[in-house]
C-alpha cells in the first residue's frame, strides 16, 4: 500500500469518526438541555448542516467528474 492509498483511507475514516463523535455531541447536548423534539431538531438541524455540506460536497464533486480517477 503506498502512503497516498493509506492517506486517503485515515482521512475518510478519521473525518467519519469525527462526524459522528460531532452527532453525539449534539444529541448530548439536547439531552442535557431537556431541548425536546424541536430543540434537538433545531440543534441537530443547525449544527449538523455544516456537516452535511462537508459530506455532500464529496459526492457532488465525485459526480461532476463523473467518477474518473
Amino acid at each position: 500500500m503506498e502512503i497516498e492509498e493509506f492517506e486517503s483511507i485515515m482521512m475518510t475514516v478519521m473525518v467519519s469518526g469525527l462526524c459522528l463523535f460531532l452527532l453525539f455531541i449534539m444529541f448530548d447536548l439536547a439531552r442535557k438541555a431537556n431541548a425536546g423534539r424541536l430543540g434537538t431538531f433545531i440543534i441537530v438541524g443547525g449544527l449538523g448542516l455544516g456537516m452535511m455540506a462537508f459530506a455532500l460536497k464529496g459526492v457532488i464533486i465525485e459526480l461532476l467528474t463523473g467518477f474518473s480517477g
